[in-house]
């Protein structure tokens, strides 16, 4: 948001008004799953670009794709890279070691059922990959606008921001010599920081590139080098404790390839960071946040 208007665009934040926007946006108070209350709210509103943060299902969807067909003519929406996930559905298979491409998982092909529960909560968090991916499927065939997603790699960064704590997890066990639970063979995921995040969605929001597109920061990393990433901030060796096959473990210890390539991206012209560059900042904000909290 901050980005767009400092490039002298017109920004209209829509939401339930739960958190206000900054000065200088227009502020539209509705619920994005009430169609009838979403297109009133807009009015005659016309926007160049829609950039959707919070499409989890594909009933939501199917609502956006409605009210802003003929108000827009490109849309992005933000997904993630937990619609590779093998655990979640059947994907073709990708050699070990090999980045996944966008093409795994098709979106004009993608099977759509809007007759599940998605308005149930529970079914929703175990069904999160699954709504990303139905939720693509349905803009990507909806017509009436450009359509892209962002299928963003794990975000760090922003300290105390940092909306799923997950680095967190691993500042804190470090700094207080708790266990991290990990795979006996770990495999390499990919991350990105919440500000190069917020850079590629104001490229993708200008560009005329349409379909998936992965974004992710160079640098594949596994749990034990993001744990003496942190290590290396803290000054104290990480404790790890192995779990059996299919046991729980910390975040982002993964058992499978879980790497986005990011090739198509650098393609169209967007220039990644490495991960290794910007890691360490982002546990220090993580450590300031912790100091700041105790």
């Amino acid at each position: 948001m901050e980005r767009l208007l400092a490039a002298g665009h017109l920004v209209t934040v829509v939401n339930r008004g739960s958190a206000p926007p900054p000065a200088g946006v227009d502020h539209v108070v509705a619920d994005r799953n009430d169609e009838a209350a979403l297109a009133a709210a807009l009015g005659a509103r016309s926007f160049d670009v829609v950039v959707d943060q919070v499409c989890y299902t594909p009933v939501q969807a199917a609502v956006a794709a409605r009210v802003f067909a003929g108000r827009t003519g490109r849309y992005v929406m933000t997904s993630t890279i937990e619609v590779y996930d093998p655990a979640t559905a059947a994907l073709p298979p990708v050699p070990v070691g090999v980045p996944v491409p966008e093409g795994v998982v098709d979106p004009a092909g993608w099977p759509v059922d809007l007759e599940l529960p998605w308005d149930d909560g529970a079914f929703l968090e175990s069904q999160y990959a699954e709504g990303k991916r139905q939720a693509e499927a349905v803009l990507t065939r909806a017509g009436g606008f450009a359509f892209a997603s962002v299928r963003s790699a794990h975000v760090l960064g922003g300290g105390a921001r940092e909306f799923t704590g997950r680095l967190a997890h691993y500042t804190e066990r470090i700094a207080e010599g708790r266990a991290i639970a990990v795979h006996a063979e770990p495999l390499p995921t990919v991350f990105i920081h919440h500000e190069e995040l917020a850079d590629l969605l104001l490229w993708a929001a200008g560009a005329a590139f349409t379909g998936p597109l992965n974004a992710c920061s160079d640098g594949e990393l596994d749990v034990h080098g993001l744990a003496a990433a942190v290590a290396a901030r803290v000054g104290r060796d990480p404790v790890c404790r192995t779990v059996p096959a299919g046991g729980p473990a910390s975040p982002f210890s993964f058992d499978r390839h879980y790497a986005m390539s990011n090739a198509r991206a650098k393609e169209l012209g967007f220039a990644f960071s490495r991960t290794a560059d910007w890691l360490p900042g982002a546990v220090a904000e993580a450590l300031d946040s912790r100091s700041a909290s105790d």
